[in-house]
């Protein structure tokens, strides 16, 4: 999240206030000069163009949720939690393109503020977009135990925990991150106020983190869950399974598409540990854009794929632009199952 050259400064204690280490023996890591440069033209543009339409999309799904939706069923509980964790980490979207390309202007505080925010919503976005995956299999491949296990005390107790672990692995980021005056880069909000040595183990074990909490487990439950609800939709009678499958082929590919290049560039790091190729940077940057911008779309693919909210933007914004999605809403009725039913 630093915009400057990585610059490590010994310390064995932690002030809050903005410091400067002009007078300090200084390590240099690994100028990265370049990587920056590219890191301050392409962020901004992409952070600030995310943020307007993550913004936008998420505040009307959440006005459609309140105002046409009863809130306390299983489904929408879910919904609402997910969108909730992709406005949190969407605010925080203006700080960082702003930073990227000057210095940090915000204070100290508000440094550990919006990189908590930052990282709570990315973590918790993935975990619900996890546990989601995990309702929608229970409701297809095991309908009749999971009308009776489906209560809201489930979703409670499952969003609690993923508030939790979220904020629990946001912890290193709150304690390190601070803000230090640098002699060219001007005022940073980076990982501060520890050794070199610490600074790199916290990193190391925020990169693993990342690897197995965040990408491979939500991965293996994404295609195991949604296999089966696949074998089960061509057991069942249904019309247009085909739109179906197409569907959930169309959601494990956004998964893979925006989480699997970001990941591999983590595990190239961690290999090859603090390295100075350009190439390795650059491509960490774009990729790490393309798994923010899945954090900001995935409500879409549980809402407006579903006749319910469809209906309610009918509603909202009129018929005639929707007539399409009422009469595919008015067929689906007729089945057992619809491509629809899956995310309702």
């Amino acid at each position: 999240m630093s915009n400057s050259v990585e610059i490590h400064h010994s310390s064995s204690t932690m002030d809050f206030s903005t410091r400067s280490y002009d007078d300090e023996p200084e390590i240099y890591i690994c100028p990265k000069d370049e990587s920056v440069k590219f890191g301050a033209a392409a962020v901004p543009f992409f952070y600030y163009t995310v943020f307007t339409f993550s913004l936008l999309g998420n505040c009307l799904i959440l006005f459609l949720l309140l105002k046409y939706e009863k809130i306390k069923t299983v489904t929408n509980l879910f919904i609402l939690n997910l969108v909730i964790s992709d406005i949190l980490f969407t605010i925080s979207l203006p700080f960082q393109a702003f930073y990227h390309s000057n210095e940090w202007v915000f204070g100290n505080s508000m440094c550990k503020v919006v990189s908590s925010a930052f990282f709570i919503g990315f973590f918790s976005c993935i975990l619900f977009l996890t546990v989601m995956t995990i309702d929608r299999y229970m409701a297809v491949v095991h309908a009749v135990s999971a009308a009776r296990t489906r209560k809201l005390i489930y979703v409670y107790v499952a969003s609690i925990a993923i508030w939790v672990t979220s904020f629990v692995s946001t912890i290193p980021k709150f304690v390190l991150y601070g803000t230090r005056i640098d002699s060219s880069a001007g005022i940073l909000c980076e990982e501060t106020g520890y050794s070199a040595e610490k600074i790199d183990t916290w990193k190391q074990f925020g990169y693993y983190q990342q690897l197995t909490m965040f990408f491979l487990f939500p991965l293996i439950v994404i295609l195991y869950c949604y296999t089966l609800i696949i074998v089960k939709l061509f057991y069942t009678k249904m019309h247009n399974k085909d739109k179906a499958v197409k569907l959930i082929f169309v959601i494990v590919l956004a998964f893979f598409i925006c989480w699997t290049p970001y990941n591999v560039v983590i595990l190239i790091k961690l290999s090859q540990g603090d390295t100075c190729n350009d190439y390795i940077d650059n491509a960490y940057y774009i990729c790490r854009n393309i798994a923010h911008l899945h954090c900001c779309i995935n409500p879409f693919f549980y809402t407006f794929v579903g006749t319910k909210f469809r209906r309610h933007l009918s509603t909202l914004f009129g018929t005639n632009c929707w007539s399409m999605f009422r009469r595919s809403s008015s067929s689906s009725r007729t089945t057992e199952y619809s491509p629809q039913t899956i995310y309702e």
